[in-house]
C-alpha cells in the first residue's frame, strides 16, 4: 500500500521522534539491503522505507505546503511495487570515477539482466524506469521493479556478459520480503 499524507509527520514533530523513527528504519533496511557482485547494492523497499525517506525529505528542505509535501509522497511511492510485485533500488557503487564511467558505459543494458530467482527455479527479470538510462551510459542508481506475483524470492542476481553473480537470499530476508508480498508492502500488516 501506497503512503498517504496522514504518514507524514510535520518535519518538527519528525525531528523529535527521528532518532527512534531512524532506529527501526535501519532495521528494516538491513534486511532489505541484498549486494551482489560487491558493486550492486539493491534496497527492496516497503511503505516504512519510503515512509522514512519522504520524512527526510520534508525534514531536510522544512518543506510545509501541502503541494510540496504531495510531490514528495507521490514520487516515492512510484518506487513501491505494486500487487504481487517488489520495488527496490539499486545503487551501483564503484569508487573511482574513471572505472565507474567506463563501467556505467558498458553495463548499459545492465537492467535487463538483474533477476530474482523464486523456490521453484523461475527467475523473474526487473522492470525499470527508462528515465535512468541514457543513449550512451547506465544511472548509478536504478529504480526495479520484480514482478514475481507474490512468492518470495530465494535468490538474487545478475547475468551481464560483464558481470555475473548471484546471491541467495537469508532465510530472514526472504521472511522480510514475503512480509512485504503478504502484507501489500506494510511491516505491520495494516493497509
Amino acid at each position: 500500500m501506497p503512503i498517504s499524507r496522514s504518514d507524514i509527520l510535520d518535519y518538527e514533530t519528525y525531528g523529535d521522534e527521528r532518532p527512534t523513527i531512524r532506529a527501526q528504519v535501519l532495521k528494516t533496511k538491513a534486511l532489505r539491503r541484498l549486494e551482489v557482485a560487491e558493486v550492486l547494492t539493491f534496497l527492496f523497499e516497503n511503505e516504512e522505507t519510503i515512509r522514512y525517506q519522504v520524512l527526510e525529505m520534508v525534514r531536510v528542505e522544512r518543506l510545509v505546503r501541502e503541494s510540496d509535501i504531495a510531490h514528495e509522497i507521490e514520487t516515492y511511492n512510484e518506487l513501491l511495487g505494486g500487487p504481487g510485485e517488489l520495488g527496490c533500488t539499486l545503487l551501483i557503487s564503484i569508487d573511482d570515477p574513471e572505472e565507474r564511467d567506463r563501467k556505467l558505459k558498458a553495463w548499459l543494458g545492465m537492467p535487463a539482466h538483474l533477476y530474482v530467482r523464486t523456490s521453484d527455479g523461475e527467475q523473474v527479470r526487473a522492470t525499470w524506469d527508462p528515465r535512468q538510462v541514457g543513449d550512451d551510459r547506465l544511472s548509478a542508481v536504478q529504480y526495479l521493479k520484480f514482478p514475481v506475483s507474490g512468492r518470495t524470492p530465494v535468490a538474487l542476481g545478475v547475468d551481464h556478459p560483464e558481470l555475473c553473480a548471484e546471491r541467495p537470499l537469508s532465510a530472514e530476508e526472504q521472511a522480510a520480503l514475503a512480509s512485504d508480498l503478504a502484507f501489500g508492502h506494510r511491516p505491520d500488516g495494516a493497509s
